[in-house]
């Protein structure tokens, strides 16, 4: 990120899964609790004005949920339904922590249910038989 020093700029991790699960570790023996960690940075959207907090690193929860198969709210059964679930959070946690001066730089958040299991960021990234942007 230039915009934020002057004379330098700041790099993102060389392997954010990596450094997730690094904070994961170290979160658990410090609390003895099962948590999930996302490293998280902000991006533009094609077609949408703004910027949102997506996740570029995963550990300890899923990616993405692959809720086919299962009932929607009048039971019918999903048929296509990928959650980008990381992603959901780190928008989440994003809006918490702010854009501009706010300085938070870890959210802490409870009660969201999800399955305890190894995610990676790259499950949010779409196949490139799938990339509308490529050639």
């Amino acid at each position: 990120d230039w915009g934020n020093h002057d004379d330098w700029v700041l790099m993102l991790p060389e392997d954010p899964d990596a450094s997730a699960r690094r904070l994961r570790a170290a979160f658990e023996r410090a609390s003895g609790a099962a948590v999930g960690v996302l490293v998280i940075d902000s991006h533009g959207r094609a077609w949408r004005v703004g910027t949102v907090g997506v996740a570029i690193g995963v550990a300890g929860l899923p990616g993405v949920l692959d809720l086919r198969g299962r009932p929607d709210l009048y039971g019918y059964q999903l048929q296509t339904t990928d959650v980008g679930f990381a992603d959901e959070l780190a928008a989440a946690a994003s809006a918490l922590m702010g854009q501009a001066g706010e300085g938070t730089p870890v959210v802490h958040l409870r009660g969201v249910p999800y399955p305890l299991r190894d995610g990676s960021v790259s499950e949010l990234l779409r196949p490139e038989s799938q990339d509308l942007f490529r050639d």
